[in-house]
């Protein structure tokens, strides 16, 4: 008698405790917090959509030698291939550093750069900073660059601190035209110099 009494608890046994265990597992679930799907995804709808029309590439970076031996180093906040122009890129907080084959270093900064690969040109716009380890700034609303060779140059007003002092151009080039191709940066079109003398050391 008794083992029959033990035999059906054992069979009741086995059917309730499933359940049981399956109830709780669903009280888990009911209790559980839930998933914002739109806080779940790191972008918004709209940002994720911009970049897939426009192909943005999150702090891209380059590094190449040109044809004079020139190593250069270019990197940016974003960079982006417009659909309609696919022979264009357009970047934000562009820095590029030159390393050139003479010893010298040049580096560049701009708020925006246009870049046309198969023209071989950069159109740089914004606040753009020219910087040489030889001591010169100089700093215009735009600048048009060559891409294969250390060829830079502003169509408007640029303004230079240097060895010399401070210096007021309508126009500026810097390229690898000197001597043993090191670097040249030439002033034209109304040069205004004010002349810094150096002051002797005690």
């Amino acid at each position: 008698m008794q083992a029959d009494r033990y035999s059906k608890m054992v069979l009741w046994l086995k059917v309730l405790l499933p359940l049981m265990a399956l109830a709780l597992l669903s009280t888990l679930f009911l209790l559980s917090r839930k998933v914002d799907p739109e806080l779940a995804i790191p972008f918004a709808d709209k940002e994720i959509q911009d970049r897939l029309r426009d192909q943005i590439v999150t702090g891209p970076f380059y590094f190449g030698t040109t044809a004079d031996g020139d190593q250069v180093a270019f990197s940016a906040d974003t960079l982006t291939t417009p659909p309609d122009n696919a022979g264009t890129n357009r970047a934000h907080g562009v820095n590029v550093v030159m390393d050139l084959a003479s010893g010298a270093q040049v580096t560049l900064s701009s708020d925006i750069g246009l870049f046309d690969i198969a023209g071989n040109l950069a159109d740089l716009q914004g606040h753009v900073v020219i910087t040489t380890s030889t001591g010169y700034r100089v700093e215009s609303d735009q600048m048009l660059a060559r891409l294969s060779t250390l060829d830079v140059r502003s169509p408007g007003p640029v303004h230079s601190v240097g060895p010399p002092g401070t210096l007021v151009a309508g126009q500026m080039v810097l390229s690898s035209g000197g001597q043993d191709g090191a670097a040249q940066l030439v002033f034209t079109n109304g040069v205004k110099l004010v002349y810094t003398p150096k002051q002797d050391k005690e």
